[in-house]
C-alpha cells in the first residue's frame, strides 16, 4: 500500500470537471484507490464519492493506493493531481 499527502490549492478545489478528470484517471488503473478528506473517505473511482466530499481549496487531502499495480497508479495520479494544477505536496509546503 502507498499513501501520498496533499494541499489542494486549485481555486474550485476538487469539484465537477478536476474530480471527474481525476476519476476518469483512477479507472485507468486495477488498485484501489482512496481519497482521504477530514476523516472521510470516498473511492476515486466514484464521481459522487469525490463529490461527496466536497473538497474545497486548502484542504489537506490523502491519497491512498493499494494493488497489483499500484506504484504505476501512484504515479499516474500524482501526475494527473499536478498536471491539472489541483494540488502540491504536502511535504513541499512544509519546506516553503
Amino acid at each position: 500500500m502507498l499513501e501520498k499527502a496533499y494541499r489542494v490549492h486549485a481555486e474550485t478545489g476538487i469539484m465537477a470537471r478536476p474530480a471527474t478528470q481525476l476519476v476518469m484517471a483512477a479507472n485507468d488503473y486495477q488498485a484501489d484507490i482512496t481519497v482521504f478528506y477530514k476523516g472521510q473517505r470516498a473511492d476515486l473511482k466514484s464521481i459522487m464519492g469525490v463529490m461527496s466530499l466536497g473538497i474545497p481549496n486548502g484542504s489537506d487531502i490523502q491519497i491512498q493506493v493499494a494493488g497489483e499495480d499500484e506504484a504505476e497508479a501512484m504515479r499516474g495520479i500524482d501526475a494527473q493531481l499536478k498536471n491539472e494544477g489541483l494540488v502540491e505536496d504536502a511535504d513541499a509546503r512544509r519546506e516553503a
